[in-house]
């Protein structure tokens, strides 16, 4: 098994993010009522409970549901699929998981620029 740094290094240099490093939105959809958003986060933390993370990815992204998408982040971190994670950390608006990665990242694009 490879550590993170490892990874994290080869998932940038062999672009090997599916659906590409893409900030989907920080916004839920407006048109949701409360009662809508409650019921399409239990139904995403089932999901969750149940190891259907990309379903419940979806729902958590749709509501805006910053715990949910927090943990899916934290998810994919303990896969080593940090850049993925760091994706889901900014659509959480979460500064402390996301500032984390982010300093990794860029030693990670230090060391590979020195290497070149």
């Amino acid at each position: 098994m490879t550590n993170p740094q490892e990874a994290l290094k080869n998932s940038i240099e062999n672009h090997s993010i599916p659906d590409g490093f893409i900030k989907v939105t920080d916004k839920p959809v407006s048109a949701l009522t409360s009662e809508q958003k409650v019921i399409l986060n239990r139904k995403g933390n089932v999901l969750f409970n149940e190891g259907k993370v990309n379903e419940a990815a979806r729902i958590f992204i749709t509501t805006g549901y910053s715990d949910g998408l927090t943990r899916v982040g934290d998810v994919l971190l303990k896969k080593s699929k940090s850049l993925e994670a760091l994706k889901y950390y900014l659509l959480a608006n979460n500064k402390k998981k996301s500032g984390a990665l982010l300093e990794q990242v860029a030693g990670v694009i230090s060391a590979i620029t020195k290497e070149r």
